[in-house]
């Protein structure tokens, strides 16, 4: 088969400074696209700023003979996402490609973390990825294309200590491009998460070097970039680390029918090991195929 290329693309890359995402928007360069490096420059935990991080990565990029922009917009910022995707246009007249990447980690346990803390995690994760696509939807939906990539977390799959804050953004994510993929669907707007597992400066301090050197980030955008491309699939939770690649899914049993007159708590309880019984399980593509099981199981019942 032929190789991706993302030549007459426009793609824009948040958190591209470093790490993942500035990996993700090389290879997208080099591929051909056309690349908006966006990055705020701040610390980990969101503090702070600076553009020489996105002028590095842009300069990289032309050097190599690449096209690249950098923008230093803070993706919770209204004006500021605005902006860029005016300068986006303004440059080159299309949007085909978002890759959501910037993130902050604010670490406490739930005791110790402060609702600032939890406020700013989901500002940044959340609503800086729904900004970002709801301020170039319409130029994705008249162009009839459009690929979307939101980074989600195994914290937000599955959970991790003192991460409430990051978690809850991160699954929050996946159900953002649960209904996306439907409302996109007639436009060939296509939405995707990624949950990388690598080496930055997010995970610098918790794995020794000799890990951290399995976990390259650039491990990872292979998979970002199938992901964005023309033949990408839609609504898929891509895992991704040390070149291992695998599909997270949320399956629901088929559970069992109890009836509606007199039920109780205790019916409940007794029927446990039926309800959680995994034969039969399946991963829905929509809400409404769990209310077509429930309906299906009652007239069964």
């Amino acid at each position: 088969m032929a190789d991706i290329r993302f030549d007459g693309k426009v793609a824009i890359v948040t958190g591209a400074g470093g790490g993942l995402g500035e990996q993700h928007a090389k290879e997208l360069a080099r591929r051909g696209a056309k690349v908006v490096v966006n990055d705020l420059g701040g610390s980990v935990d969101g503090t702070g700023g600076s553009s020489q991080a996105a002028q590095r990565v842009v300069s990289e990029i032309k050097a190599a003979g690449g096209a690249a922009i950098a923008n230093g917009a803070s993706v919770t910022d209204d004006a500021g996402v605005a902006a860029m995707i005016k300068q986006t246009m303004d440059e080159w007249g299309r949007i085909d490609i978002i890759i959501a990447n910037a993130g902050i980690l604010r670490d406490k346990s739930f005791s110790k973390m402060e609702i600032k803390d939890f406020e700013a995690v989901m500002a940044v994760h959340v609503m800086g990825t729904v900004k970002p696509v709801k301020a170039a939807w319409e130029i994705m939906k008249e162009q009839n294309y459009g690929r979307i990539v939101v980074t989600t977390s195994s914290t937000g799959l599955y959970g991790n200590f003192g991460q409430s804050n990051y978690g809850a953004a991160k699954l929050a994510l996946v159900g953002f491009i649960n209904t996306m993929k439907i409302e996109g669907a007639k436009n060939n707007i296509r939405f995707n998460a990624i949950c990388p597992v690598a080496a930055t400066r997010m995970t610098e301090g918790l794995m020794p070097p000799a890990m951290l050197e399995k976990l390259r980030p650039d491990y990872v955008t292979p998979g970002v970039i199938h992901l964005v491309s023309e033949e990408a699939p839609t609504g898929a939770v891509l895992t991704a680390g040390a070149g291992v690649f695998s599909l997270a899914r949320i399956y629901e049993t088929e559970g069992v029918y109890l009836g509606e007159g007199g039920l109780s708590a205790e019916e409940v309880r007794d029927s446990w090991d039926k309800i959680a019984d995994p034969a039969g399980q399946q991963a829905y593509q929509a809400g409404g195929e769990q209310g077509a099981k429930l309906f299906r199981r009652m007239t069964a019942g």
